[in-house]
């Protein structure tokens, strides 16, 4: 027990060989010293989670060292920042001064904060952020998949446009074949044309341009058919060519610590429920930051700060005593060299 309390006044900052002397203070810098412990923990899980992510594209085992290595690296800054701040706080019995003194502690106990919220933020709201990051890569690949295909529209839509126009060459022969083959028919049953049955010399005229019709509509077809095999076939060797590089192109892993962010922006954006309980979440780890710099700040002046001042007065009086020794024995000695 005695071991704990001991690491947790070392955590505080305070002087533990004066600590001990006021019984009073301990439970005090105890509870500083765990808040101070607690957030350097906080700082190494969201740490090694963020490297974890940034890291996605290298072996496992080299994800875990690095995220585990960054941990502790920023667990331990964290703490000692916060433990700097904490133990420079000294009680000097004007509540409004310490007041102003705090401030930019409070400041930078809030930028680290929400430093370390994000991380643990993205872990919370995993499942909600791994749905969203599926969405995002779908997107992604769209947009990828649509760049890769313009690169040949320009070649596709004129050969795509040659086809139409061969096409409509037959198809416009066609028409008129049928058209001029519809009449002599009309003339032959004195439906249409001259409205006389069986008139054989304007029968024979409009089925000879009926026999025209058809014979140039060969022609153009054995003209053109082929042409249009010839480009469908060049038009699907390009959709085919297409598809493969679609395939070929290396998509890296959709999990890296910015898409995380954004995902995270995406899903706060889309529910006000997680928007609010993330703002929750980091006023929690505000909260938890700023709390040792906070009970400094607001419990009265203790037996421990009355200690904490005289030995700092004792140090400044020895201090002065020996600049004091130094002085005489200097000015001694000048005056020695002159006579």
């Amino acid at each position: 027990m005695n071991a704990f309390k001991n690491f947790f006044w070392f955590c505080s900052g305070a002087t533990i060989a004066l600590l001990k002397k006021t019984p009073t203070e301990h439970n005090k810098y105890t509870g500083i010293g765990a808040s101070v412990f607690f957030t350097g923990l906080f700082a190494i899980i969201s740490g090694s989670y963020a490297v974890y992510f940034i890291f996605n594209d290298t072996e496992i085992i080299t994800r875990i060292l690095s995220s585990t290595l960054f941990g502790l690296v920023w667990g331990a800054m964290i703490f000692n920042l916060d433990r700097y701040i904490v133990s420079s706080m000294k009680k000097k019995g004007s509540f409004w001064n310490e007041i102003k003194l705090a401030m930019p502690r409070f400041i930078l106990a809030g930028i680290i904060a929400l430093v370390i919220s994000k991380p643990l933020e993205l872990q919370i709201f995993h499942t909600s952020i791994e749905y969203e990051l599926e969405i995002m890569k779908q997107k992604e690949i769209k947009i990828q998949d649509s760049i890769l295909t313009s690169r040949f529209d320009i070649e596709n839509k004129i050969i795509e446009k040659q086809v139409k126009l061969l096409q409509q060459q037959i198809d416009s022969s066609i028409s008129q074949r049928n058209n001029l083959d519809l009449e002599a028919r009309k003339e032959a049953d004195g439906s249409g044309g001259s409205g006389k049955r069986g008139a054989a010399v304007i029968y024979n005229l409009k089925k000879s341009d009926a026999v025209k019709a058809q014979i140039e509509l060969d022609s153009i077809s054995s003209k053109n058919i082929p042409l249009i095999a010839f480009k469908q076939k060049e038009l699907d060797n390009k959709r085919r060519k297409i598809d493969s590089l679609k395939t070929s192109v290396k998509r890296g892993e959709y999990d890296g610590f910015d898409k995380r962010l954004d995902a995270l922006g995406n899903v706060s954006e889309k529910s006000k429920t997680i928007s609010t309980a993330s703002l929750f979440i980091i006023l929690l780890f505000v909260a938890i930051e700023i709390s040792p710099v906070l009970v400094k700040l607001l419990s009265s002046r203790g037996p421990y700060d009355d200690l904490l001042e005289i030995h700092e007065y004792e140090f400044e009086i020895t201090k002065n005593e020996k600049k004091a020794k130094l002085k005489f024995y200097s000015d001694q000695r000048l005056e020695k060299l002159k006579s």
